[in-house]
């Protein structure tokens, strides 16, 4: 791929590999034991100015673009996944901002940027995940303020950031053509958090429920035009899902290296098992499926870049990547027989992180439906 790289885009890349590999992947084991916020690489992220990498120069980031910032989420996801889940956060936040926000809304970049602030983004809830229309957090007219009631679950960084966008409904009615989007301070009388989430994979998130109890948020807090905040959304999970299924391929990467690592070290019936053509077969399949997933990504990610509309692209890249991730990392667990099963090797963390991929910026089969509608249009 360094072919079609600029200068730029390598040396980043290489010097973000460096990162992964000194600073992350020796944290990572403890970060999944521990399960909380590792605020010291989370401002590394930031010093090396990794949250800004999208962002135009003008307003206070590097001034690349998404092809970038998804080479960096793999190298960031191969020395560990959640550290990859945990970049995205603060990319996606600042591109929002910056693209509907105001004066109050773009004072949080430079916050972001640096490391000093953690955000949060609040959609789903718990009988509203695919069906974002199925909300029930309101937003209420009053005076001056709106007025904020709901609760939101799986709200990723909710135990640690210092604000929320909070989704919710204007009115009961019309779907999603009535949702706005809201930046809520988490210091604002009303809000709470609750307990960490224990989950299976993906630690050290502060993942959590949110909830809202009448939150009075000045006007001035409601990000872009009312009632277009579905819309908003969708374009943002656009990027979104490329930068998951850049993190499914960074994990993959890592379990792919561990499993050639053990093939060649790993001695049964008098010869390494990657000797084997059973072992051999499922490492040229991650191979080359690790290939194509990236293709795709890219090819997404450049079109996004040239202003064009990705929405089927995107979704075929995060589809495609985050299948293949789950059968994969499954393959390189089995190439490690009983010790993948063991955490004393991290292909048993992987495992566990990866399967989120699927799920996560919405599930592989809303990502189906997608390409279904896309490819209906198309043949029309």
């Amino acid at each position: 791929m360094d072919f079609f790289y600029s200068p730029e885009q390598i040396l980043l890349r290489d010097t973000v590999r460096r990162f992964a590999r000194e600073r992350i992947a020796p944290a990572a084991a403890a970060i999944d034991r521990d399960d909380v916020f590792p605020r010291e690489i989370y401002r590394g992220l930031a010093d090396m100015g990794l949250f800004g990498v999208a962002l135009p120069e003008e307003a206070g980031g590097v001034g690349m673009d998404t092809t970038t910032a998804c080479i960096v989420m793999e190298e960031i996801a191969c020395g560990a996944g959640a550290v990859g889940n945990m970049y995205a956060l603060p990319v996606e936040s600042v591109l929002m901002l910056h693209a509907h926000g105001n004066e109050v809304h773009k004072a949080w970049i430079p916050k972001l940027l640096d490391g000093s602030a953690v955000p949060a983004t609040a959609v789903t809830e718990a009988d509203a995940g695919s069906d974002v229309a199925g909300m029930r957090t309101t937003a209420r007219l009053d005076g001056d303020h709106y007025v904020i009631h709901g609760a939101k679950a799986w709200v990723t960084f909710g135990g640690v950031c210092d604000f929320v966008l909070v989704f919710a409904k204007t009115s009961p009615e019309h779907g999603n053509h009535n949702i706005s989007c809201y930046l809520v301070e988490c210091d604002r009388p009303g809000v709470r958090r609750g307990a960490n989430e224990h989950l299976m994979g993906m630690h050290g998130l502060e993942d959590c429920e949110m909830s809202f109890d009448n939150v009075r948020v000045p006007l001035a807090n409601r990000l872009g035009p009312e009632n277009q905040a579905f819309r908003m959304a969708m374009a943002n999970f656009n990027v979104g899902r490329l930068l998951m299924a850049s993190m499914a391929l960074g994990m993959t990467r890592a379990a792919f290296e561990d499993a050639q690592r053990y093939a060649r070290d790993r001695r049964q019936f008098g010869q390494p098992i990657g000797a084997f053509q059973a072992v051999q077969f499922m490492l040229a399949d991650m191979a080359t499926e690790m290939d194509a997933a990236r293709l795709l990504i890219h090819h997404a990610a450049r079109l996004h870049d040239a202003g064009q509309p990705i929405a089927k692209q995107a979704a075929q890249a995060k589809l495609f990547t985050t299948d293949m991730a789950m059968k994969h990392v499954s393959n390189a667990l089995q190439i490690h027989g009983g010790a993948g099963y063991s955490r004393h090797f991290r292909v048993e963390r992987i495992f566990r992180d990866v399967k989120l991929s699927q799920i996560y910026e919405g599930t592989n089969q809303i990502q189906r439906l997608i390409i279904a509608r896309a490819i209906e249009k198309e043949a029309v």
